[in-house]
């Protein structure tokens, strides 16, 4: 299915109808959603007795889709948060599968909408994938891991063969979804899922107030016939609801998919830096009531408010994003282009980062020189650059590239562990002296390491007086 853009005119004005394939709810739901939001928030900010019974009450009132018992079983239905003194908290590691979609009129029916002449955004959750997060929210370690699944993975997915794994949320809903990231994934267990639309995250971000963000380069795509467009400029810039939509669904450029997995990876940091340590669960109740006809979840709002409390509590370097680790497909063996996963490194990276299974290849025991590192400026200092090789160099590093120059100035340099090595990063900060190490995979792709040069290495730069022995 093409990657659609997002109109100039707002998106939810143009089609609210709910699809003929949407289950009816009871007449009391709303008011039960309500009652449960006023209570949580209620609790957010209070630690009376009322309160905590408030935000105590198990229920799912986000869940738009009913589940068969067979499907629920699919997720794990231990408790997973407790109340403290003041409110919710996680009991255990939990692994949460966040789906992100966009529903078009011709989805659903085969056809544009009837009444625009055009293809428009539906409300629905029956829909192609193009966003699937699993997310790990681990208090033990104080980390919260984010492992990106691209759309195009080649996986098994229950009742259609090996096929990308976007399709499953479309044949059989989040159930299906997590049945095929476990089975990709070696059998890692799944407790919740979310599912969301794009109108859900359009209101969000509205409902956040916009987020300051760095447009890495001018996005501009124009689709006439679903009157949708993406016009961004490139530069950090504070963007609202419909211009974080385009951002995130914009994909035309060389690396596809993957590309704007790694700008997602980008949103969720710059999300978690200027949003969630910033009055976040003061304004759940609020958020959750502007975007709770375009999400459905499983959680209750005690584990709601449980998932979030940790959130605002984790520090920048306790936010580690992933990807899957894999390459393209080579167009002459596949008639469809995928994202072909490496299960090697996919054993690796959930022992590492999800606590599953055994790792069978020890990062501790391989020689970090060995790692292909790429750099990629910030500064716009050539010659800094080409130090800053001869210095990896004479440290014994065999193999660094210069890749392209990272297009937001950095005061700090940011060695990214790529592939999720984070004890190889940490060997290259050790090696440097200074810098800061990230887990994302937001990096040159074939590289384990992505350092990026900030300001910080011009001042080491101008205090060694070029003499980098010490280094």
């Amino acid at each position: 299915m093409p990657v659609q853009k997002t109109p100039n005119q707002d998106p939810i004005k143009q089609s609210t109808a709910q699809p003929s394939t949407k289950k009816s709810h009871p007449a009391h739901r709303g008011r039960w959603l309500g009652f449960g939001f006023g209570l949580a928030g209620v609790a957010m900010l209070s630690a009376t007795a009322g309160a905590l019974l408030a935000v105590s009450l198990s229920t799912t009132p986000l869940q738009q889709q009913k589940l068969t018992p067979e499907e629920a079983a699919v997720f794990s239905q231990g408790d997973m948060a407790k109340l403290s003194m003041k409110m919710p908290e996680l009991t255990r590691p939990v692994n949460i599968l966040v789906l992100g979609l966009k529903v078009l009129s011709s989805d659903l029916d085969g056809h544009p909408d009837k009444h625009q002449g055009y293809d428009v955004w539906q409300n629905s959750f029956k829909g192609l994938t193009d966003t699937m997060l699993l997310v790990r929210f681990d208090p033990q370690n104080k980390k919260l891991s984010v492992l990106s699944i691209p759309r195009d993975t080649r996986t098994y997915v229950e009742g259609r063969g090996v096929v990308k794994i976007n399709e499953a949320n479309y044949y059989g809903g989040p159930a299906s979804s997590a049945k095929s990231v476990s089975g990709l994934l070696g059998g890692v267990g799944i407790d919740r899922y979310v599912t969301v639309n794009v109108q859900g995250i359009k209101s969000l971000v509205d409902a956040l107030g916009g987020i300051t963000l760095n447009v890495p380069k001018d996005m501009k795509y124009t689709d006439e016939s679903q009157h949708l467009y993406i016009d961004l400029k490139a530069g950090k810039q504070h963007l609202n609801g419909e211009q974080i939509v385009q951002y995130l669904l914009y994909r035309h450029d060389d690396l596809g998919d993957i590309g704007r997995v790694q700008r997602q990876q980008l949103l969720m940091r710059a999300f978690v830096e200027d949003q969630v340590n910033v009055g976040l669960l003061s304004r759940l109740p609020k958020i959750l009531s502007v975007i709770q006809s375009h999400i459905d979840t499983n959680l209750s709002i005690e584990e709601l408010v449980a998932l979030a409390g940790f959130a605002t509590q984790t520090d920048r370097a306790g936010v580690q994003m992933l990807m899957v680790p894999g390459k393209f497909s080579d167009p002459k063996d596949y008639k469809a282009s995928f994202w072909l996963p490496d299960q090697n490194g996919i054993e690796t990276l959930v022992a590492e980062h999800f606590d599953f299974g055994q790792n069978t290849w020890k990062i501790d025991n391989v020689d970090s020189t060995f790692l292909k590192v790429a750099i990629q400026d910030s500064t716009g200092d050539r010659s800094a650059v080409e130090d800053f090789v001869k210095t990896l160099t004479r440290a014994g590093y065999r193999n660094v590239q210069v890749s392209r120059t990272w297009s937001e100035p950095l005061d700090v340099t940011t060695i990214v562990a790529q592939d999720g090595d984070i004890k190889g990063a940490q060997a290259i900060r050790q090696s440097l002296g200074f810098g800061e190490v990230l887990v994302e995979s937001t990096g040159a792709l074939q590289s384990d390491v992505t350092i990026r040069l900030g300001k910080d290495w011009l001042s080491k730069k101008t205090q060694s007086g070029g003499d980098f022995k010490s280094f």
